[in-house]
């Protein structure tokens, strides 16, 4: 079909981006900030949305800018599979705007008119990215990505931040700056272009496979925001920043943006046919599954809930990526699934760790003892988004992981499906284990009910008794809940991300 020409995509970046000049302005009245915050991720869903009728009709929607050589455009272009990621960005934002709001008020932090402006320029720089034209558009937007949620990472303004921040912008940074870099280049020098083609840019291309080869393993240590090991470091390290950033970070933007790519680059780059021929499918999918087992493993180590969280996010990435490479329908289908699927499960995930804190100032697993009679939504909400992770029905994971474990019988790789199965009994160990503690281990004792046991150990009691005084806080609550009943419905009713994971199949 031809191609739809609309000034929509632009607007959908412009809106947050005057957002952000609306916050900055109004950085003397918090209420202005919040709502400003709010409107503007309720305008942008709405705006991405509207465009998803013609998507799934098959069309195009296109809006070329300017060239800034021959052969390098700036543009952007709305097809099924930038629908996906768009889709997931800006629906997931709107709840994460509210939960900041809730989040960042209960525990008075400071900076919040640089936290929401960074935030809207964050949602910006990801549609941006989503609706992309080609690889020239799109690594200006990682970059953009990059920096501005510096800033968030570095928020707290401590050692900790300074030095988890450093590792977060050198990691990234220095992997775009490197391999990322030489791979633009090559493909250029190669190819004569930089646009996105259905059927890869590389296809009509006669290139010898080494070159090939080292153009693609380029591309994947470059997009180091895919957190294929070992390039994930980063990712973990991101986790001294406030909640609400690891919730943007693991589920909806930097880290869904990194897989993004990869995939650009798997369809419209190198195109399937080209990496069956070379068989880079295969060797792409051992290295993912070495991430997927390994990164399961540590998170089972772990006592820090959002350091589990994080290696959780590392392994969950992978999943996307090894649907993407296997090469088959149903491989393709449920990797591109787990992309709405792993991002409404772990945003739920974060934003409980992240009243767990404002309630209750736990941050440790071993701590929870108890606290699901005193935080019942909250650990309810962790409960069903950890179904989702380990792919339980009804929770949205198992329609994914359906497809998964389906691909990797079409492509006669048995192999992969022991991974997956492997991953997903590791996901019930590190994740069950919390929801069991949470609601049917005893709470701790306060100070005053062991008295009688003398000082050192009412001392030793105090520090991990949970206070009768917990409430779940509304504002933080609210999207929690929503975020992870929209779990359960992506569940039962996947059609419209299946019907857009279709039309990047052709």
């Amino acid at each position: 079909m031809d191609p739809e020409i609309s000034v929509i995509p632009l607007i959908t970046i412009l809106v947050p981006l005057a957002a952000t000049l609306a916050i900055i302005a109004s950085r003397s009245r918090p209420n202005m900030k919040h709502v400003i915050s709010i409107l503007a991720a309720g305008s942008n869903c709405v705006l991405v949305l509207s465009m998803a009728p013609l998507v799934l009709q098959g069309y195009t929607i296109q809006l070329p800018l300017f060239t800034v050589l021959p052969g390098l455009e700036f543009g952007f272009r709305v097809d099924s599979l930038g629908m996906i990621f768009a889709s997931v960005s800006s629906l997931l934002w709107v709840a994460a705007a509210i939960y900041s709001i809730g989040y960042m008020r209960s525990l008075k932090e400071k900076s919040q008119s640089r936290f929401f402006a960074c935030f809207a320029t964050s949602l910006a720089a990801a549609i941006g990215g989503a609706f992309s034209a080609n690889l020239f558009t799109l690594v200006i937007f990682y970059e953009v990505l990059s920096l501005i949620t510096y800033p968030l990472v570095y928020h707290k303004e401590n050692t900790d931040s300074w030095l988890g921040s450093k590792k977060y912008l050198v990691y990234l940074v220095g992997a775009s700056k490197t391999f990322l870099l030489a791979a633009l280049a090559l493909t250029f020098a190669a190819t004569g272009s930089l646009n996105f083609d259905s059927q890869g840019i590389f296809n009509e291309v006669n290139a010898s496979p080494l070159l090939l080869t080292v153009i693609y393993f380029c591309f994947l240590a470059g997009f180091a925001k895919a957190a294929i090991m070992p390039f994930h470091i980063w990712l973990p390290s991101a986790m001294v920043a406030p909640t609400p950033v690891s919730a943007l970070l693991h589920a909806v933007a930097v880290v869904k943006m990194g897989v993004f790519c990869v995939l650009r680059v798997v369809f419209d780059v190198f195109g399937q046919d080209t990496l069956q021929r070379l068989d880079l499918g295969i060797a792409t999918a051992y290295l993912v599954s070495f991430t997927i087992i390994m990164a399961s493993v540590y998170a089972l180590t772990l006592d820090d809930l959002k350091a589990r969280l994080a290696y959780s996010t590392v392994s969950q990435l992978s999943y996307i990526m090894l649907g993407a490479v296997l090469l088959t329908p149903a491989s393709t289908l449920g990797g591109l699934l787990h992309i709405a699927s792993h991002g409404v499960s772990k945003i739920t995930l974060f934003f409980c760790a992240g009243s767990l804190y404002c309630a209750a100032r736990k941050t440790k697993i071993s701590e929870l003892a108890g606290i699901g009679r005193q935080l019942p939504w909250t650990m309810t909400a962790f409960f069903i988004a950890s179904l989702g992770m380990i792919g339980i029905p009804p929770a949205s994971g198992f329609i994914s992981k359906w497809y998964l474990l389906t691909g990797t019988i079409e492509a006669k790789q048995l192999v992969f499906l022991g991974v997956l199965l492997a991953s997903s009994l590791l996901n019930a160990a590190y994740f069950l284990p919390v929801c069991y503690k949470a609601f049917f281990e005893s709470q701790p004792a306060l100070p005053h009910q062991a008295d009688n046991i003398g000082h050192a150990s009412s001392t030793t009691i105090s520090s991990t008794a949970i206070s009768p005084d917990i409430r779940e806080i509304p504002l933080v609550t609210i999207p929690l809940v929503i975020t992870a009943l929209l779990s359960l419905a992506l569940g039962v009713y996947p059609d419209y991300f299946l019907a857009l994971a279709r039309g990047v199949q052709g």
